[in-house]
């Protein structure tokens, strides 16, 4: 096999969302298995609607994902010398011609050909005019066989067949002298040499169009493998009414990248049963063999499950340098990295996102909390005065302020109390996370240290007297 080359062409139109993302992601581990080259071209031919804004969140989107490229980006809009030179190459061999046919009279016959329940197809009306080239306004159409058919060998979906009088005589270059997509993607695949074409199913009526255009460049054609698309739960077309299609907006919610690459190559690609994959795995188990032929269902809790996997599973120092911008945006100043590995230590098994991550971190930084209200009002009553200094009296006596003092304190409080420890262990929280809900109270206390958890105490007497 020679050299295996795919290509991501993503239009800079929007962001990166969820299906160009897992195309861009299957060319991507296509081609790392056969140790070949990857190739990203920006195809920004649409003037009125490719933005830098739209390039940058493509570039963004890929690097979060480790989608690295061998070459590129290449941009459609830097190449048009080279589409007019195989422009002139069809017409030269006659397998290309000039159309004079106005927008007003392709649409009148679109129209006669609907109202007689015919396939609304272009006339041909200029397809054997034998006149030379003039100033006035024309675009320059594909002489499209009429007789016959075309087979696509497709590597997922199997040999498709196109009836060649079902194909209209394809527009290769606009009346702006604008290339069109069918035409502009050929001679890039052929000039970039690429071999291998991975892309959605929703391609696949162009693809017939595309293999005649090769026959007439004298090229040889690329492996084409069309991926079926991705839908949400309830079977329609993915869209934002079943989630976030941004990949961008997932690093927003505290998505980890490899849990997010894990996910989008589940979606209609599998090896047995096993659901979670490291990227060196990925290379080295992908192929176009276990790609499915039905539709991926994007389904966000199975996403969000796997997700919380990979944060257990992924070191505290990792999570550490992922979780400081989501710190940094509630205008938290990280200076101690091991105090946050220690908190990210405690929150790991419980947290499925690092948005939920940094809100459950918050009361480890602040140097004010600030109470739930439901929660002060059944836990921080007056007949807890007496039980919190006891605390701070003994917490301060403790040297070594570990899990193992911190427990045997309270439970000798428990026993000088006659009450059971979990009674003494929620108003403990609430004075110290301001919430009922947190790690275990001996770990908070250990990593919030002495010093802060007496001043947080004595703030609770403060607000207990204060309320009474």
């Amino acid at each position: 096999m020679s050299e295996i080359r795919t290509r991501f062409a993503p239009s800079p139109t929007g962001y990166l969302h969820i299906g160009g993302a897992r195309t861009a992601l299957f060319n991507w581990l296509f081609a790392r298995h056969y140790k070949g080259k990857f190739i990203l071209r920006i195809e920004d031919t649409d003037r009125v609607r490719s933005t830098k804004e739209s390039i940058q969140a493509i570039y963004d989107g890929m690097e979060w994902l480790g989608l690295n490229w061998d070459e590129g980006p290449y941009f459609q809009s830097e190449r048009f010398d080279i589409y007019r030179e195989y422009i002139e190459k069809l017409l030269s061999k006659g397998e290309a011609y000039y159309c004079y046919c106005t927008p007003e009279e392709l649409e009148k016959n679109r129209k006669q050909a609907m109202s007689e329940r015919k396939k609304p197809k272009y006339s041909g009306k200029c397809r054997e005019l034998d006149r030379p080239k003039t100033d006035e306004p024309h675009v320059v159409r594909f002489k499209t066989p009429k007789q016959g058919c075309t087979k696509v060998a497709d590597l997922i979906k199997g040999e498709v067949i196109f009836e060649n009088a079902e194909l209209d005589d394809l527009i290769i270059q606009r009346s702006d002298g604008y290339p069109t997509y069918n035409f502009a993607v050929v001679v890039d695949d052929i000039t970039m040499g690429i071999t291998d074409i991975i892309r959605g199913d929703d391609h696949l009526n162009n693809t017939a169009r595309q293999v005649l255009l090769y026959d007439s460049l004298d090229s040889p054609i690329p492996r084409f493998a069309h991926v079926p698309l991705i839908l949400g739960i309830d079977k329609a077309r993915l869209s934002k009414r079943h989630g976030a299609t941004s990949v961008m907006a997932y690093k927003e919610l505290g998505y980890l990248p490899h849990a997010m690459v894990n996910y989008l190559v589940r979606l209609g690609w599998s090896y047995g049963d096993q659901e979670i994959f490291s990227r060196d795995e990925l290379i080295e188990k992908f192929s176009l063999d276990s790609v499915g032929k039905s539709a991926g269902i994007f389904n966000p809790e199975k996403l969000l499950w796997l997700n919380s996997q990979y944060i257990k599973e992924e070191n505290s120092e990792t999570l550490a340098e992922l979780l400081v911008p989501f710190l940094q945006k509630r205008g938290l100043s990280i200076h101690d990295i091991e105090l946050l590995q220690k908190i990210i230590s405690l929150l790991k098994e419980r947290s499925k996102t690092l948005l939920q991550m940094a809100d459950s971190s918050e009361f480890f930084f602040k140097e004010d909390i600030s109470y739930e209200k439901k929660a002060a009002e059944k836990f921080l009553k007056p007949e807890l005065l007496d039980i919190f200094h006891i605390l701070i009296e003994r917490f301060s006596r403790i040297e070594d302020f570990n899990q193992r003092a911190i427990e045997e304190t309270f439970k000798d409080l428990s026993i000088l109390k006659g009450t059971k420890l979990a009674k003494l262990a929620q108003p403990v929280r609430v004075s110290l996370t301001g919430t009922t809900v947190s790690p275990g109270i001996y770990e908070v206390i250990e990593v919030l240290g002495k010093k802060r958890v007496i001043n947080r105490l004595n703030k609770a007497i403060e607000f207990i007297r204060d309320k009474v």
